[in-house]
């Protein structure tokens, strides 16, 4: 599986960058759009990831210590905002999402030397809150004509990638160590699943800016 796994994580990294470069393109036309920090994050996506890919610290810092304290919440709050203050249009929501999220992190620097891998519970609170909002975001689009222009509809393809990557994958991150130490074949084939779903997501983040309407 070790091949398969080589070779999907170069392939990630090759669509991280076209998701970048796509993002480029669109920029320009989206300057007067929030959607313009969708293209910003992408593009901080990419470098973030062609960094680690070969580099395992920086400046003392830890691989694993940057995704659990930067690298991974900077992905959970751009979508908390992106989800709930401007595609549901609810500050509540978002102060909501924003303060449990980081409440999360209080154990974290109490046992910071303790954590080895970025599976924890502000992963767990991140992903119970994202789920709020997928699910809100998809009445909101059923109840309406959204739904029926769903090729135009930018959050749609975004909708489409979060429930694939972040909710589908949380059980691997929940159970990482049981599955890791006790049910190896279940872990492989889930990790399998990890990084087709992480290569679908930027896809299909790609698709909202050449297919979605900025007004979606």
């Amino acid at each position: 599986m070790l091949e398969y796994y080589s070779l999907l994580g170069n392939i990630l990294l090759g669509i991280e960058f076209f998701s970048a470069l796509v993002s480029i393109f669109y920029f320009r036309r989206l300057k007067h759009s929030y959607w313009r920090f969708l293209a910003i994050y992408l593009i901080l996506i990419f470098i973030q990831e062609f960094f680690w890919k070969f580099n395992s610290t920086f400046a003392m810092i830890r691989k694993q210590d940057y995704y659990l304290f930067f690298g991974i919440p900077i992905q959970y709050l751009f979508l908390f905002w992106l989800y709930a203050l401007k595609s549901l249009k609810n500050k509540k929501m978002f102060i909501i999402c924003l303060v449990c999220y980081s409440i999360s992190f209080i154990p974290l620097t109490i046992e910071v030397e303790k954590v080895n891998v970025v599976y924890s519970l502000s992963l767990t609170i991140g992903t119970i809150l994202l789920s709020i909002l997928v699910v809100l975001e998809f009445l909101k689009q059923i109840k309406n004509d959204d739904i029926l222009k769903f090729k135009e509809n930018k959050m749609f393809y975004v909708n489409l990638g979060v429930i694939l990557f972040y909710i589908g994958t949380y059980p691997l991150f929940s159970f990482y160590d049981f599955f890791s130490k006790s049910l190896q074949n279940i872990w492989n084939f889930y990790y399998l699943y990890f990084l087709i779903a992480n290569c679908i997501m930027y896809l299909l983040f790609s698709a909202s800016f050449i297919w979605g309407k900025t007004q979606s």
